[in-house]
This record gives structure tokens, C-alpha cells and sequence, in this order.
């Protein structure tokens, strides 16, 4: 299968003009890494690296001038320069202009910010900007968030051979560039790559007078990186957990609904949730696996854990029985993969350090059920019911301990 190689473009252009030098150069470079991007088109159609790279061609040459006629001769790379050495307060200056600062930027007689949370881990799950609460399908590339500052995009693949399970193995973020505060700066992730810095090996916006209002931090080297980008009043964090990657952001109401072209909106999950044909009802899989139906011919559970099993391991972590810990349980049940319980875990901790309102940290099966998450109408959801509870009668004459949480 071909792969898409937009990172190799990218890193060869950042490693041929790491150091200043003749504008001619630069122009050369940057002819040399449109034909790259170019040659990637067929394989790289749809990733959101490619589609960045190619936007920031046009505008670096536009920005030095450049001619897309010249010659286009493969860039060497230079050896990079010795680090400049810091003056006291080169990193400690002055934040920039005020418009760098989102809350400052604000006017003094509005409202404090409504900050919104959406948070994408597991199997993978999603919880919505509006506290939507899912479980999708959504195998390979879907854009997460995507507005006039920022877009992220994920790429899921199957946890298990034959399963509609999947999970992240490769995250994007772009970050446009804005005002006075930040460049053009993109995140790209993968499994077993959790980067501390951007693609073109910076740590902050670039050599704007906002630059430091957009950084990265990393919290736990190869599991956890953090980026705040203060000019838009967002943070995001990032996380490996086992073989998988999980995505949390916090960002405010305004800056979400920021929206370029409403009409191609529907895809963007932060915002609108799953398509309906990419969700998957976990309640009739968990019947199943209450009624052992999901149980392999030679009697034993597919993926190593037993519902009872699977809720015991999941409680180690997730003592209150809420969505968190209804996905654990479907993660364990769908995969056997013990570290879905830690992706469930830090999601909910990322919530609680991400999420404005502490009343609505937990997620019941009650609310999600009872809101946009579910098709509308009493009658759709009335007749689900019935026949859930009639699976449940017609397999379980007796009461049993094994009842549904």
C-alpha cells in the first residue's frame, strides 16, 4: 500500500532553510518542496498535512516573492547553527500585543468566556463540545475540529481484525497563522512518535511578537504533551496510551463556532458527532455480552475478558459506573487490550482539567441517551427500549447477578 510522505516534503524543506541565507535560496528551496508536495498528490489526497503544506507554499511565495518559474534543483541541507544563546528575557518577554491574549483581548464589559471541552480516545469514543456522548466506527482520516484558527485531523485504524473497533494511530494539528501573534505551525503524531515539538522542530508561534502565546509542553516524555495556545484560549493535550493516541482540547465557545464554510461543517466530530451510519450502539453489544453471546465456539470470551471481568478491571480505575467506564468495559470487551482502561481513565482526568463545569464531569447513560447523541423521537427510542428489554427477558428467565448497570 502506497503511504502518504507530505512529512518527508516538509522535513526536507525545514532542514534546507534552518539557517538564513539569499532570498534566491530560499526560492530555490521552496520551488524544490512544491514539486515534492506535488509528486505526493495521488497518495496524500484528503490528509491535512498535505492540504496545509500546500496552502503554505502559495502563501510563502507570495510572502518572499518568489516565482514559481526558476530553477528547482533539490535543496541541500545546511548544517544548522549553534543555538543562539538567550538573552534574560528572550523567553520571558512581553507576551505581545493584547489581541495575543484571548481573555485580555476581550472587551472589559463582556461576559467572562463559556470554555467547552471535547475529548476523542478509545475505541474510539467521543465527547462532543455540546456533551454528546459516542461510540463510532469512523475508520481512517476524520476531522476532529476545524475552524478559522485551528484543525485537527485523526486517523483511525481496526483494533481487531474482522471489528468495526477502531482507534487513533495518527494525529494533525494546524494552526493557522493569526495577526501579530503566531505562523503557520503544525503538530503531527503517531504511534510511537509523540513529538515535543512541531514539525519543523520549533516549541512556540514562530518569530512573531505573540510567539510564546503558542507552545508546547511535554508532561510526560513519549506519553503526554500539552499545547497551549493562549491567543485563541485553548489548550490541548495530547496522549499515547498504549499503542493508541487519545485528544482532549478546551477551548471557548466563540473560537468553536468560528466556522469558515458552514455548508462542509457536517464532518467536523467535535462539533456535530459521528455520522449516524458510523455509530455504534454499545447497549445491544453489551447485552450481548451479558447473555454470552459474544462468547467463541470453544466457550470462552473472544478477547480474554469475561462482562463481569471486564467491570471488575474497569472499577480499578473508574469507580462511578458512567460513560467513561461503560467505554472501558466495551474497549476490554472489543479488543482484550488492558490498556484501554488507563485511555478511559486519563480521558476522564482530562475532563476534569479541561471542563468549565464540575457538574458535568460524569456522563450517564440516562443523559446521553436523552440527548442529541441519539436519534429523536420518543417512538425511535420507545421501540429500542422494548426490544432491549425483550432480548433481556427472553434470555434471562431468572434474575441474575449479571444484570445490565
Amino acid at each position: 500500500i502506497l503511504q502518504c510522505k507530505i512529512l518527508k516534503c516538509n522535513s526536507e524543506f525545514w532542514a534546507s532553510t534552518s539557517s538564513s541565507g539569499p532570498e534566491e535560496e530560499f526560492c530555490t528551496a521552496l520551488r524544490a518542496y512544491n514539486n515534492c508536495v506535488r509528486r505526493t498528490a495521488r497518495t496524500c489526497r484528503g490528509d491535512l498535512a498535505y492540504h496545509s503544506a500546500q496552502h503554505g507554499i502559495e502563501d510563502l511565495m507570495s510572502q518572499n516573492n518568489c516565482s514559481k518559474e526558476g530553477p528547482t534543483t533539490q535543496p541541500r541541507a545546511r548544517t544548522p547553527p549553534p543555538p543562539p544563546q538567550l538573552q534574560p528575557d528572550s523567553q520571558e518577554r512581553s507576551d505581545g500585543p493584547e489581541q495575543c491574549h484571548y481573555e485580555r483581548s476581550l472587551h472589559r464589559q463582556s461576559s467572562p468566556p463559556n470554555y467547552t471541552h471535547c475529548g476523542f480516545f478509545g475505541d474510539p469514543h467521543l465527547r462532543t463540545f455540546s456533551d454528546d456522548f459516542q461510540t463510532c466506527k469512523v475508520e481512517g482520516a476524520w476531522p476532529l475540529v476545524h475552524n478559522k484558527y485551528l484543525s485537527v485531523q485523526v486517523t483511525n485504524t481496526p483494533v481487531v481484525p474482522g471489528s468495526s473497533a477502531t482507534a487513533t494511530s495518527k494525529l494533525t494539528i494546524i494552526f493557522k497563522n493569526f495577526q501579530e501573534c503566531v505562523d503557520q505551525k503544525m503538530y503531527h503524531a503517531e504511534t510511537d512518535e509523540l513529538p515535543a515539538a512541531f514539525a519543523d522542530g520549533s516549541k512556540n508561534g514562530g518569530d512573531r511578537h505573540g510567539a510564546n502565546t503558542l507552545r508546547i509542553v511535554e508532561k510526560v516524555p513519549g506519553q503526554q504533551v500539552e499545547i497551549h495556545a493562549r491567543y485563541i484560549g485553548t489548550t490541548i493535550v495530547v496522549r499515547q496510551v498504549g499503542r493508541y493516541l487519545t485528544f482532549a482540547v478546551r477551548m471557548p465557545e466563540e473560537v468553536v463556532n468560528s466556522v469558515e464554510d458552514r455548508d462542509n461543517q457536517d464532518l467536523y466530530l467535535c462539533l456535530h458527532g459521528c455520522p449516524a451510519n458510523q455509530r455504534i450502539d454499545f447497549r445491544t453489544f453489551r447485552a450481548r455480552a451479558v447473555e454470552g453471546h459474544g462468547l467463541s465456539r470453544t466457550g470462552s470470551p473472544p478477547h480474554g475478558f469475561t462482562y463481569k471481568a471486564a467491570m471488575a478491571k474497569c472499577k480499578e480505575r473508574l469507580p462511578v459506573e458512567d460513560l467513561y467506564f461503560q467505554s472501558c468495559v466495551f474497549d476490554l470487551l472489543s479488543s482484550g487490550d488492558v490498556n484501554f482502561t488507563m485511555a478511559a481513565y486519563y480521558a476522564f482526568e482530562d475532563v476534569k482539567m479541561l471542563h468549565s463545569n464540575k457538574d458535568k464531569y460524569h456522563i450517564y447513560e440516562k443523559d446521553a441517551f436523552g440527548s442529541n447523541a441519539a436519534p429523536r423521537g420518543s417512538d425511535v427510542f420507545s421501540l429500542v427500549l422494548l426490544n432491549f428489554l425483550a432480548v433481556l427477558f427472553i434470555y434471562s428467565p431468572l434474575p441474575t447477578s449479571s444484570s445490565l448497570c
